[in-house]
Order: structure tokens, then sequence, then C-alpha cells
């Protein structure tokens, strides 16, 4: 039996009203009317995002001279300049994420179109990527349509994306996508830069550079290919990225985590980068929910994520959100980061990973997101992708244009975690 919201909050608000506390019929939930509200205030929030995704992401290429437009590249003549028309349907690391926050926000939902974008995004992807591959010049991974699908280089390329694959491959076992996820996790385990104690790092800045970033990146993919394949070699891997990640790059002073560590100079960064410290938070997440129950580093996992929750919790500001450079409160306050926050703490209260005492951070972070949501389901505060720097400045000045890409998935996904959160 289904109530229409509207009609519930009502009878809610009249019980409440008349101090008579029922659980209607014995199946329906007591909620305060501003429990309700808030649900249904969020809800509308997340539909507002979704739906606007589904609606921008076209599927389809458009000629860079002459703005003609092709349902595939099968359809693009000869001497054409095809690129992408949306910018949701790209192989970057953000759509990977935005792919998994859109799965999650079907099912939470119950909205299958929101699910087929990310099965039509894996799959347009495969379609088309060839072309390109073809066709390219080296102009540039990052300037390039599915340059990331062809030019495997770093964790950026495969890792993000190649999770949202597995996740889209449960649903549509198809070959090609199977072979991909094998080719990854062949990428990760065998062929990315690491220093001596299998730690994952880059070939820039300088050589060997950890990115904190890397920690979501590396993990997202590795506990997915673990779950999927059983074969512990996974998680065993997983696990270590999060012990040495921790090792080098968390600060026990501040309770943070340095956007980076220089293994040239066996030391880290200057900045403690909002996003970066959601990455990582949203990695030891992703693998404590798919981790063995008796695995030997799981104990050691829990008291990770628990330190990073309680230091990062100091830093939250009176309106729920958290700064661009979380020690420094005169940095803007940042929205993709907040996003992070929220989902991990939420996660981590809903799986018991962290006590329920704790709910009230990812409340107060959600609250703070949903300041930033506009009624069109535009995002506003979200810091556009960022490098590594020792110029503190460079982090302070990096733009946050309108409904930038790389935090639309964390607040999707935070949104439809604080909605399971018990009252």
């Amino acid at each position: 039996m289904l109530i229409d919201p509207t009609i519930l909050k009502q009878i809610v608000h009249r019980l409440k009203c008349a101090g008579i506390v029922l659980a209607l019929l014995g199946f329906i939930p007591v909620l305060s009317a501003q429990s309700l509200q808030e649900s249904l205030t969020t809800t509308k929030a997340l539909r507002a995002i979704a739906q606007g995704i589904v609606k921008d992401a076209t599927f389809r290429l458009v000629d860079n001279k002459t703005n003609t437009e092709y349902a595939s590249t099968g359809d693009v003549p000869q001497n054409a300049q095809p690129g992408l028309q949306s910018r949701y349907t790209d192989w970057r690391y953000w759509n990977g994420i935005l792919n998994i926050a859109m799965l999650r926000t079907g099912e939470a939902l119950s909205e299958p179109s929101y699910a087929q974008f990310a099965r039509n995004n894996v799959r347009f992807a495969f379609d088309n990527y060839r072309y390109f591959e073809q066709q390219y010049k080296g102009e540039g991974k990052w300037n390039y349509p599915f340059a990331q699908r062809f030019i495997t280089e770093e964790l950026d390329d495969c890792g993000a994306m190649g999770a949202s694959v597995i996740e889209v491959y449960r649903l549509d076992p198809e070959k090609q996508y199977r072979t991909y996820i094998d080719f990854a996790a062949k990428h990760i385990r065998s062929r990315q830069s690491r220093l001596p104690d299998g730690t994952l790092v880059r070939g820039f800045p300088h050589k060997w550079t950890l990115w904190s970033d890397d920690l979501y990146m590396g993990n997202s993919f590795l506990a997915r290919v673990g779950e999927l394949t059983g074969d512990a070699q996974y998680f065993d891997d997983a696990a270590l990225q999060v012990i040495n990640f921790n090792k080098y790059a968390f600060d026990m002073r501040t309770g943070l985590m340095y956007h980076c560590w220089y293994s040239d100079v066996q030391r880290p960064g200057v900045a403690f980068w909002g996003r970066a410290n959601g990455w990582a938070m949203l990695a030891q997440v992703d693998l404590l929910d798919r981790l063995p129950k008796d695995h030997p580093s799981r104990d050691t996992l829990l008291s990770l994520l628990r330190r990073h929750i309680l230091g990062l919790a100091k830093y939250q500001g009176a309106e729920g959100l958290w700064h661009q450079l979380l020690d420094k409160s005169d940095s803007y306050l940042e929205t993709s980061c907040t996003a992070m926050f929220t989902y991990a703490i939420a996660r981590s209260v809903n799986k018991g990973y962290i006590e329920p005492r704790y709910a009230s951070i990812a409340r107060r972070g959600w609250a703070g997101v949903m300041s930033r949501i506009r009624p069109d389901g535009q995002v506003e505060g979200v810091c556009e992708g960022t490098s590594v720097s020792d110029d503190l400045v460079y982090y302070y000045k990096r733009p946050a244009p309108m409904n930038d890409i790389h935090g639309i998935g964390a607040v999707l996904l935070a949104g439809t975690e604080v909605l399971k959160l018990k009252n």
C-alpha cells in the first residue's frame, strides 16, 4: 500500500498537533513533519539534478565546423570534425562516479531512466571510441573525445570509469565489458606506477608523486573487481593502498590528508584540499562496503576511516559546508567535498562503520549542499579540476563554475544516502 507523501505529511502534522503517537496501522513509521518535509525536499532536488542530466545527455555527436548532428560515428562523413554534444557522455573519471551515482539514484527513487543513463553512457563509449582512436593525432587526451578510453596511462584513465563499467556489467553482462574490466585490472595491478612498497603513484609533477585523489581512482575499481571475481588479491591491494596512503599523506596534527606526498623529497605538499580528502574518504567506504567480513585488515581500515571522519568534523562550517582548503576558513565554501564527506559519513552510519551519533554531521552537511542546489537542479560552488600545487594561492583561486561536472555525482550520492538515515 502506497500513501501519497502530501497526505502522509498532513496526517503526521495532525497527529503531532493532537499529541498522538501512533504507528499508523502498524506499518507506517512515525515521522516528524520536519523530517518528512526534509525527505520530500531532498527527493525533489535529486530528481531535478538527475532529470537535467538525462535531458542534457543526448548521446549524439556534433560537427565542430558545421554543427551537424550525428547519432553515431558510423554516420559521420569523411573530413568531418565531430565532437561530443554533451559533456555527460565522455570517458572521464567524473563520468565514472556520475554513472555510479545515477544507478544509485535510480534505485533510491524507483526511476529506471536514471539507471538507463549509466547503461547508455557505457554503451555509447564502447560503440564510438574506436573512431576517435583512429583519428587521434596526439591532441592530448584531456582535449579529445574518449581519449582516456584508448590511452591508459594513469588511474584517472581507467579507475572510476572502470568501476562504473563493472556496475553496468552486472546489468548488461556483455563480453566487451568484461574484456575491458580484465584489461583495467591488469593495468592497475601490473602496469601502474608504484613505490617499492606497492603504493600507487604518478610520474608527475615529480617522480613519483602520491595523489590522495588516487585512493579513489584505484580503490573504486579494485574493490569492485574483487567483489566481482572473488579474487582476494584485489582486496589485499586495495587495503594496502588505504593503509599506505594514510601512512604517507595523513597528518595526525590536523586529522586531515594532504593533497599529495612527494617521494623524491620524502615530504607532503602544502594543501589540505577538500576534494582530495573527499576522494580518499569515498575510497575507504567503497572498500569496506565490499571487503569480506573476515579480512585481516578490516579492523585497521575501520579505525582509519573513523579517524578521518573525526578529523574532518572539526572543520565543518556553521552552514554545514566545508572549505576548499579545509583548514583555511578564508578559502571559499566548497560543495563537492561537502557532498563527499556527507555521503561517506551517512554511509558509515548506515552500514555501522561508525556510531549513529555522527549522523548529525552528515545531516548538517546535506543541509549545506541543499543550499547550493538551484530549483532547476543546477549545482553551485563546485571547484573545477585541480592539479597538485605547492602554492596555496592556486587552491584559493580555483574557479567554481556553475554545475561543474566534478561534483554532480557526489551530490547525488550524498542525497540518496542521507535519505536512508534513520531519525
